[in-house]
């Protein structure tokens, strides 16, 4: 009986080429022509796992890496050119690429935030330290204040109430501690527009007002107020 030869199987180059060239676990640095250069682990040609991402622009991005994009924890950094090193600009949560979740970021040594974001912006709850000493905590959304929130100056006088395209804008409350007294009322555009004006603790007040408030002699103050209120509030504030 004859013996049939099988035919050998053939594979064709480009695959084994193809298959080589396809990066996948750790490998070494991965120099880019346009500057760039990364270093860190790979899956199916992308940028997957723990890596460290340098720019030609002089960003350097250490952390998680999912399908070529910034997703997970890591820490961006720009170079400090008075000194030659790198100095953080932000840490925290990252997903597609962008700033989401908890992170803190710093706009120079001296001001920065640290809460939420979304989508590479300011959204949620996050505090804002500022270079004339004050502090904000409270809401965000768009990467303004909006919503609730708390605005304290470095003398620890303090509004408390609405913001909205981040100004004061609706009802809210500033305390001036410096002076012993309490404005309560409706904000526009950071402007107080109307409100009633208490005395608020003058004994412990270090620069008290020479005379306390003196009674308002008004038949209906509230109805006035409310009247007020109602000219600078819109149905949807109310």
């Amino acid at each position: 009986m004859p013996r049939v030869k099988q035919p050998k199987l053939y594979e064709p180059p480009w695959k084994e080429w193809d298959y080589n060239a396809n990066k996948r676990g750790l490998h070494h640095t991965v120099y880019l022509v346009n500057g760039d250069q990364y270093t860190g682990d790979w899956l199916d040609n992308k940028k997957h796992g723990k890596g460290t991402q340098k720019w030609a622009s002089g960003l350097m991005y250490q952390g998680d890496w999912k399908k070529g994009r910034r997703n997970g924890f890591g820490v961006l950094s720009c170079p400090n050119k008075s000194t030659g090193k790198y100095r953080r600009q932000y840490s925290g949560g990252w997903k597609n690429d962008k700033k989401h979740g908890y992170g803190t970021y710093y706009f120079s040594e001296d001001q920065y935030y640290e809460g939420e974001w979304f989508a590479d912006n300011r959204s949620g709850w996050g505090r804002m330290y500022y270079p004339d000493g004050s502090i904000y905590e409270g809401e965000w959304y768009g990467d303004v204040r909006e919503g609730n929130g708390m605005l304290r100056q470095a003398n620890d006088n303090r509004y408390e109430g609405e913001w909205s395209a981040d100004m004061k804008n609706g009802r809210g409350k500033f305390y001036f501690l410096d002076n012993g007294q309490l404005l309560e009322g409706v904000w526009v555009n950071d402007i107080a527009k109307c409100g009633e004006m208490q005395d608020f603790d003058r004994a412990s007040a270090p620069e008290p007002t020479p005379f306390a408030i003196p009674q308002v002699k008004l038949a209906a103050p509230e109805s006035v107020l409310a009247i007020a209120e109602e000219e600078y509030l819109s149905d949807d504030d109310v």
